[in-house]
């Protein structure tokens, strides 16, 4: 495995070469390559991700003294959800850098950008691990951070949910309903449909790894769609 590119890009050498190459490591790519003796990324992304929360809720703190506790808890939400980590770790090429099975490097859509935020957490913890926590804000404030601007200009950070609810009480005094039509995939990595109803008004359909993430993305395309017909 060769990170010289990915270090390059991120502008850190590891010193402990064995922690990035962990950090890379999907478990199908073991799986399918028992005598790989470098452990899968699991581990590295359980601590990463607390890294992480860490480190952008100190920066939020201190960047919005106004805001209160809600608003910079759903501002946080927004900035570590695995759809922007894997923009983060697509915009350094990480994907790249990941050692897969042959099965898992044929995945596409959200199955792959799962991959891409996990092991963007996973390359954290193995920057805290080998420099410390001032090496993992450093990753973290040029590659995670830099989406801010983004999301305070959209708004992106208020739950698709809620404001759905707020928009069409106050335009039609209803409030939307979400409906599962489908599940499918394996057990361990099943996939919900959900759809959302204005009483018995069909308006949009969207997936998720659970049903609350899969009523998120459809209240998501929902707003989208009531923006384009101008329904509300």
């Amino acid at each position: 495995m060769n990170t010289g590119a990915l270090e390059k890009t991120i502008h850190y050498s590891f010193t402990n070469t064995a922690l990035i190459k962990e950090a890379l490591t999907h478990r199908s790519y073991r799986n399918e390559n028992p005598g790989w003796e470098i452990p899968h990324n699991e581990r590295l992304e359980f601590l990463g991700d607390a890294v992480l929360e860490l480190i952008v809720t100190e920066e939020l703190f201190n960047r919005f003294p106004e805001e209160d506790e809600g608003k910079l808890t759903s501002i946080r939400a927004a900035l570590v959800n695995y759809q922007l980590l894997a923009k983060a770790g697509i915009d350094i090429a990480l994907e790249k850098a990941i050692a897969l099975s042959r099965g898992e490097a044929k995945d596409t859509g959200r199955a792959r950008e799962v991959i891409i935020a996990n092991a963007m957490e996973a390359l954290i913890g193995a920057l805290y691990l080998d420099g410390g926590l001032s090496a993992a804000r450093t990753f973290v404030t040029t590659f995670v951070m830099n989406n801010l601007h983004v999301i305070m200009k959209q708004a992106s950070y208020r739950d698709p949910k809620s404001t759905l609810q707020e928009i069409t009480q106050a335009e039609r005094k209803i409030t939307p309903t979400y409906r599962v039509t489908s599940e499918t995939g394996p057990e361990h990595n099943k996939v919900f449909a959900v759809s959302v109803y204005f009483e018995n008004e069909y308006i949009a359909e969207g997936e998720g790894y659970s049903k609350q993430e899969a009523e998120v993305d459809a209240a998501k395309k929902a707003l989208e769609t009531l923006e384009k017909k101008k329904m509300l």
